[in-house]
């Protein structure tokens, strides 16, 4: 094993000079207490370390011991359900309400085993050997990337620890090998597939203004900018929930505590629509909070990526949520400043750009080494300062993602939710899932997402001109297109998280929504070329239920969009007659 002391020490960084080989990324162990640490830098003798725990009480001379391998996680059955630390340290099998120094990885929990290959079978790399049922769903036992072979011996279904061998095989250079439930993978480097699949189908939200407008494609990337209040987490706790992801892992990198808190304790009260047991059972919390040791808080969402590949290996599909990638990239700063190294923009690290990129780009939709195909998608909030979207990180973010939200504080503060600014936002998925919604029967979606995105364009532009004229003073069509817009945002666009009816829209109530809002603006553009004044329209009856249907029309009952639209019709056409006989007064 590898020795060095500790020379130099400042907050989680320390210089050693070695006695023995130390290789980039390895997993070393300092002091007494055998805190955890990765080494970050080596030249000649010395190397640096940057020690994921709380360095209180470390002095030169204290040793570092070398563990000849890189710092990986544990991956097993045993994840479902789990909180962790930022490291994949459990946090609530611990028996302490802390976090102790040296913090290890929890005793290892016994599964029902149940092989699905025998003796003689030949398996290649990533292949699938046995099955962990039970839970909210199945788990695959997988072999670890870089094994393959002969099946020389597997146990009996039964129960077993994680960490106990079930299966023998023996490699093609004739070397045998011991294959547990459990394998042990480096953070940092990605999970190898077979190939990468276009992405052409969409991760379903329940969020209309998601789905229909901003769409994010499985396997896609999303970033989720806003200032201090605007919702992000409140969103990404809804994404979770409703997402028709299959298992979902949450990383709270460097939040405030109290809002991990409740996370962590809200949860596991969840109940999954999908299935009615409860969320956390499909779900992975690693929880790092701002107060933890900042090294931790950068290695946090590399554990959350690798923990999302391994289900993704499974022939999963996977939601991974980071919030916040700011508070990531301040822990970037604050190593990177204490390395000494030069600062770039916004005195971040020159490598924040790769780092991010090598982040995002672990979010894709695959064909695994099993075969099987299975997804990661991947949704970052981030939090500019003063909510300042030219920042660098959410600038550097921009270049990787294809779905931006952005939140406006604006509407967050008059209680629009989700804030998500419809000007501001965009995604460069659409074109490759408008396939998937012509399959659906939506073949007008692209023509009317245009369209309400053109209504609220010009809505922006005519509200600065009523400010300064007055709307009473404006022409007829453009007080027609400002109700029209207005129509949108509060009919299509608003959604309540906490309505028991509309908290969440299936893409056939989001057609049968879009259906019915087109046609009212399509038979109110006829009626003003009519001579029906925008007045007479936004005093009919029918524009009310229009602005509740959301809340008015639950799943399942397209019969009452069809009575809606009738209703949309005989509102017009007695506001024609109205309009003629009005016509032949006048004349």
């Amino acid at each position: 094993m590898s020795e060095a002391k500790i020379k130099w020490i400042s907050g989680p960084v320390l210089r050693a000079r070695a006695t023995g080989g130390f290789q980039m990324r390895e997993a070393v162990q300092v002091g007494e207490n055998r805190l955890l640490g990765e080494v970050i830098r080596a030249e000649g003798d010395e190397i640096t370390v940057q020690v994921y725990e709380d360095t209180t009480g470390l002095k030169p001379g204290v040793a570092v011991y070398g563990s000849g391998r890189l710092l990986s996680v544990p991956l097993g059955p045993g994840l479902l359900g789990g909180i962790f630390d930022g490291l994949l340290r459990s946090l609530t099998d611990t028996g302490t309400p802390y976090v102790l120094p040296g913090l290890r990885a929890a005793p290892a929990k016994s599964f029902r085993f149940a092989p699905r290959v025998q003796p003689g079978d030949r398996l290649g790399p990533g292949a699938v050997f046995g099955s962990v049922p039970g839970g909210a769903r199945e788990q695959s036992c997988l072999l670890p990337p870089d094994a393959q072979g002969e099946v020389i011996g597997i146990v009996e279904a039964g129960e077993y620890a994680e960490d106990a061998v079930v299966l023998r095989l023996k490699s093609p250079a004739g070397a045998e090998r011991g294959i547990a439930m459990r394998q042990d993978w480096p953070v940092r480097a990605p999970r190898p597939v077979a190939a990468r699949l276009p992405n052409n189908e969409p991760l379903l939200t329940g969020q209309r203004i998601i789905d229909a407008i901003f769409p994010i494609a499985r396997g896609g990337r999303a970033a989720i900018p806003g200032g201090f209040g605007t919702g992000k987490t409140v969103l990404l706790e809804t994404l979770a929930k409703w997402c028709n992801a299959d298992v979902i892992v949450y990383v709270g990198c460097g939040e405030r505590g109290n809002e991990i808190a409740g996370v962590v304790e809200e949860f596991p009260e969840l109940e999954d629509p999908r299935t009615g047991r409860r969320l956390m059972e499909r779900t992975v919390v690693i929880a790092n909070t701002s107060n933890m040791p900042v090294s931790a808080r950068e290695a946090s969402i590399y554990t959350g990526a690798t923990v999302a590949e391994y289900f993704r290996d499974q022939g999963l599909h996977v939601a991974l949520m980071a919030d916040s990638t700011s508070r990531w990239a301040e822990a970037l700063r604050e190593v990177s400043g204490r390395l000494g190294e030069l600062p770039g923009e916004g005195a971040y690290p020159a490598y924040l750009s790769s780092r991010l990129a090598e982040f995002y780009e672990r979010a894709a939709r695959v064909r695994t080494l099993s075969g099987a195909e299975g997804s990661i998608t991947l949704m970052g909030s981030v939090s500019p300062p003063s909510g300042d979207f030219s920042e660098p990180v959410t600038t550097h973010t921009r270049r990787y993602i294809r779905s931006y939200w952005a939140l406006d504080v604006r509407r967050a503060q008059a209680r629009f939710y989700p804030a998500i600014h419809p000007l501001q936002s965009y995604s460069e998925d659409v074109a490759s899932l408008t396939g998937w919604w012509q399959a659906q029967g939506n073949a007008q979606w692209p023509e009317w997402r245009r369209r309400f995105l053109t209504l609220l364009e010009d809505q922006a532009r005519l509200e600065r001109m009523a400010r300064i004229i007055g709307k009473d003073a404006m022409p007829a069509r453009a007080q027609l297109t400002l109700l029209s817009a207005d129509l949108v945002n509060e009919a299509f666009l608003r959604q309540s998280a906490y309505s028991e009816t509309d908290r969440f829209c299936s893409p056939a109530r989001q057609t049968a929504m879009m259906k019915t809002l087109a046609r009212f603006i399509e038979a109110a553009e006829q009626a003003l070329a009519a001579g029906a004044t925008p007045d007479a329209i936004a005093q009919l009856p029918v524009l009310r239920r229009l602005a509740r249907m959301g809340e008015d029309i639950p799943e399942g009952e397209p019969a009452k969009f069809r009575e809606l639209e009738t209703a949309i019709e005989q509102a017009f056409a007695g506001l024609e007659k109205v309009s003629s006989s009005e016509l032949r007064v006048s004349s």
